[in-house]
């Protein structure tokens, strides 16, 4: 009765966080793959740009061990819980702006206590950011995470398959081999990159004016063009961002003799020009839900499909590289065949895998709506595989092996 509990506390939570998401134009993985880049620096940074600029922007820091965008912001508000729907509200710190960090949930007392968690329970507070967080309409959610490829980040790309990610760098190749593991893990999450921001490119000496390269240059450029990415700016060394960091001030922005101040407002209109992404959780239209008329094979030859990254099941199968599509014939494997699928946009995949022939889909996760219309139009759909080879799973599957576990989609 315990597990079945939990598991309707989570899937209350999954309808939480759709509609959440709803409320959210754009989201913004800000990410590094080492520490000490000025990640939290730029996440600040560019919320405070775009509410400047009449945007409404929610900024979320989920570096639940360091978190440091309160002390940035200078900001001494507490958590207060929500009058009208019982849920807690961010603090304001602009009139569009909100921001929310594990430190203020901590209390004045504890700001300098260790945060020692395990990575279930990391989980668990990320997911209630943004389920239990009543959070406006916003046209930006910056999410500052952690260094690194930890539960942090893979927890926002599975909870917001439409975040897309900012990678933060300096120019020296320590700093660039840890960044090349923050883009294999976008690639891998199918996680869209924005692109790259190089920080602490140089510093201007304040004697002869002389650019001093502290980190080394022109690192960051060329990552981007080794990676096929995008290089939104490069941001020199300012000591003036390290002084206002430490009083929580952050009109720097508002500064044009800083050279710093002006890069970073070339960021901003770099990002603030893309065309925001179509979003998952949107409704699908009847038209989308009416499937065609298909005849079904015999009961005993069935064709298993399972999504596939890297020759192993994906996660979630909206988000995969490719479709094995594993004929059976009396519980045993005639062949495979692998098929590419077509863009992912809301109704395509269900009504695609359908017209294909599928008679049972084994995934790692799927949304509710993906999950109806299949099941609607008698598609049998196992949800919470493991991560095993397809032809692995489909045996599992007949031999009545198969475990399952928690659906890995939330949308």
């Amino acid at each position: 009765m315990a597990m079945g509990n939990q598991t309707d506390k989570h899937q209350q939570q999954d309808v939480e966080i759709n509609k959440t998401l709803g409320h959210i134009k754009n989201k913004i993985l800000v990410m590094s793959g080492k520490g000490g880049v000025g990640k939290s620096s730029v996440a600040a940074y560019l919320s405070v740009a775009l509410a400047k600029r009449g945007f409404k922007v929610g900024l979320m820091d989920v570096d639940l061990h360091g978190p440091s965008i309160p002390r940035l912001l200078g900001l001494k508000g507490s958590i207060q819980p929500g009058a009208e729907h019982g849920k807690a509200l961010p603090v304001d710190y602009l009139p569009n702006m909100q921001v929310i960090s594990i430190e203020p949930l901590m209390g004045e007392d504890n700001k300098d206590m260790a945060t020692i968690w395990r990575g279930p329970l990391k989980i668990g507070v990320i997911r209630q950011f943004i389920s239990d967080i009543e959070w406006k309409d916003l046209d930006y959610l910056i999410i500052d995470a952690p260094p690194g490829t930890g539960d942090e980040p893979l927890t926002v790309a599975q909870t917001i398959p439409d975040a897309r990610a900012l990678i933060v760098t300096t120019p020296q190749e320590i700093s660039l081999a840890d960044v090349r593991k923050s883009i294999n893990f976008c690639r891998q999450v199918n996680m869209e990159i924005l692109g790259l921001v190089e920080n602490m490119s140089g510093l201007t000496c304040p004697h002869c004016g002389k650019m001093i390269e502290l980190f080394k240059t022109k690192g960051g450029m060329l990552t981007a063009k080794n990676e096929g990415l995008r290089l939104l700016g490069t941001l020199p060394f300012e000591p003036q961002v390290v002084q206002n960091g430490d009083i929580g001030n952050m009109d720097l922005l508002d500064k044009d003799e800083f050279s710093i101040s002006r890069e970073f407002n070339k960021i901003v209109d770099e990002i603030v020009s893309l065309p925001p992404l179509k979003q998952d959780f949107i409704d699908t239209t009847q038209q989308e839900k009416e499937f065609p008329v298909r005849q079904k094979g015999s009961d005993h030859v069935k064709t298993v499909v399972i999504p596939v990254s890297a020759g192993k099941l994906s996660s979630h199968f909206g988000h995969c590289e490719e479709f094995a599509f594993v004929e059976t014939e009396n519980g045993k494997i005639t062949g495979t065949e692998m098929r590419t699928p077509p863009a992912h946009e809301p109704g395509v995949l269900p009504r695609w895998l359908y017209e294909q022939g599928a008679d049972v889909l084994i995934v790692g996760g799927m949304g509710e709506q993906a999950q109806q219309l299949l099941r609607e139009n008698e598609i049998e759909v196992i949800i919470g595989a493991p991560m095993d080879p397809p032809e692995s799973l489909v045996n599992q599957y007949f031999e009545g092996t198969l475990i399952t576990g928690d659906n890995a989609c939330n949308h």
